[in-house]
């Protein structure tokens, strides 16, 4: 505001910047989708480590892939995720066969008055203990405790509670707000508010929660192995259903997220519409090949067997509903074969698992260590905590199938188990898709990304030169720092990037209709794929 000039002297005015710094987004924040036993069922919860994911979720479970996936994600370089908990609810309609057995929350009314239910379904809720200690002037305590066989731990402890609803220390708000194991949230009626309850009575021995805690039936993908078509339905990915605020839709909520991982998911169908769903998000979506997956010592039958391509590991080339090539597929990248690796919850012994894991985990390294710009693949791509993989590639089947969009994992005697492809399912050498390769189309996500949350200042201010000219300001500020760090061609800003916001490109019938037009161009860099070295002999001097 400028100060009211009412005496002779000299003012002192600050004035507003032009600047409005653009900061560019995360780049490999991962989320998994599976089946757990724990955690909850109804939102993507946030997890920084294996161990947090272990402490929402229970860990590793020899019944499904998402918790192995998630400790390989963040054992090779990752460092966030979102996990998705699909769950039988028994509310949707099972596909052919037998109805799994719904999943269900064990509860138990504790001090007499406190109705109490596991903050999630499943078994694991059994394990949880609750004790009420009552205090002077009508307060109380409560206390959670796990039981393990003959060891009991104390999880959580809170005091001076009330039942007046005015009061700071009200029970149901401290527990429903505080708690990690119990709520008074009816998970049948999660929307109808707690009844109030009575003044709790001493509870000297702790009450185990009971009734019906069960995990339900265990839900596996289609993975050429496993799986009996009800996982994909609780995945709710068909973008044409309506109601679908389940499964993969729990990430809508979530404010940013880079990488989809479904792992052990190989159904056509399904990955099509995660395809869809990555393309709408701005995200990029890892394909874990079929477990069946096998490679054929020729190329004859490459284009023949099935969606999934030689005995499952050929999309490229293939058309008709069955293809994942399909207009979405640049916002997806597709991996062979499944990884050999040690299972800490079967004694160590080696098994199979899909790659999606290992492979977001190569994705968050690279990012960090190159940038987004850098093909997460190379000697620098290796595997961690791997005892080898399903299968040994020659460089006559991965080059049969490479020019085809599928990205090999290879053994090397000297780097180990490493990435060896960064094409996208549109990296087919037929297909002659601007979005070939990883690095390009993760590259051109991460500057919509940005962009878009850089200009919202933009909006409802005035329509004329001057903003246009702050848009080219600080457009241009934030591509030249991208330039600085290497991740456009070119020697100079001039052939590396452009931002254009001109009359030229807003004309006066764009600015009557509100309208401001911004183009960004950029030069990608493109992975160095093939390496060819030259030799000659030297004729002798004569």
């Amino acid at each position: 505001m400028p100060p009211v000039l009412n005496y002779p002297g000299v003012y002192i005015e600050e004035l507003p910047s032009a600047v409005h710094t653009i900061t560019g987004v995360a780049t490999s924040i991962a989320a998994f989708v599976g089946w757990a036993p724990k955690g909850p069922g109804n939102r993507a919860v946030l997890v920084l480590s294996f161990s947090d994911f272990q402490t929402q979720f229970g860990g590793l479970d020899p019944r499904s892939y998402l918790g192995y996936a998630v400790n390989q994600f963040f054992a090779n370089g990752g460092q966030q995720a979102y996990i998705v908990r699909i769950l039988w609810d028994g509310t949707l309609t099972a596909a052919t066969g037998t109805t799994p057995s719904a999943a269900s929350t064990a509860s138990a009314t504790v001090g007499g008055t406190l109705k109490l239910w596991a903050s999630s379904p499943g078994q694991w809720g059994t394990s949880i203990q609750v004790s009420v200690t009552t205090q002077a002037s009508g307060r109380f305590g409560v206390q959670v405790l796990q039981v393990n066989g003959t060891q009991t731990t104390i999880l959580e402890s809170f005091y001076n509670l009330s039942i007046n609803s005015a009061d700071p220390q009200y029970v149901i708000n401290v527990i429903d707000n505080s708690s990690q194991y119990i709520t008074f949230i009816d998970p049948t009626a999660p929307g109808t508010p707690p009844a109030a309850p009575g003044a709790p009575t001493t509870t000297l021995t702790p009450v185990a929660l009971t009734g019906t805690g069960l995990d339900g039936s265990v839900l596996n993908p289609l993975d050429g192995v496993n799986g009996d078509g009800n996982f994909e339905i609780a995945l709710g990915s068909d973008p044409t259903a309506t109601g679908n605020q389940f499964g993969v839709h729990l990430l809508d909520r979530v404010d940013i997220f880079n990488l989809l991982c479904v792992p052990g998911e190989t159904d056509v169908t399904t990955v099509q519409h995660l395809q869809t769903y990555c393309d709408n998000e701005r995200a990029f979506y890892i394909v874990d090949s079929p477990q069946t997956a096998t490679v054929s010592s020729g190329a004859t039958n490459l284009n023949t067997d099935g969606p999934l391509g030689i005995n499952g590991i050929s999309p490229g080339g293939l058309a008709g509903s069955g293809a994942l090539t399909g207009n979405n597929s640049d916002h997806s990248a597709y991996y062979f074969p499944w990884v050999l690796a040690p299972d800490p919850a079967g004694g160590n012994i080696p098994r199979f698992f899909p790659p999606c894991g290992f492979i977001a985990g190569i994705y968050a390294s690279t990012d960090a260590d190159r940038g987004v710009w850098k093909a997460p693949a190379g000697i620098d791509a290796g595997l961690s905590g791997v005892s080898g993989l399903q299968y040994v590639l020659t460089d006559l089947e991965n080059g049969v199938v490479n020019v085809q969009g599928v990205n090999c994992l290879r053994q090397f005697k000297t780097y180990g188990d490493v990435v060896w492809g960064a094409r996208t399912l549109q990296g087919s050498d037929a297909a002659g898709s601007q979005w070939k390769y990883v690095p390009i189309r993760r590259l051109a996500l991460f500057l919509e990304s940005s962009l878009y949350e850089g200009t919202q200042w933009v909006v409802f201010e005035p329509n004329d030169e001057t903003l246009w000219g702050q848009i080219r300001l600080n457009v241009g500020a934030f591509m030249q720092g991208l330039f600085l760090q290497g991740a456009f061609q070119g020697t100079s800003p001039q052939q590396a990037y452009f931002v254009k916001c001109d009359s030229e490109n807003n004309p006066q019938a764009s600015i009557d209709q509100g309208i401001v037009n911004i183009l960004v161009g950029f030069a990608p860099l493109y992975p160095a794929e093939f390496v060819v070295i030259q030799i000659q002999q030297m004729a002798g001097q004569v």
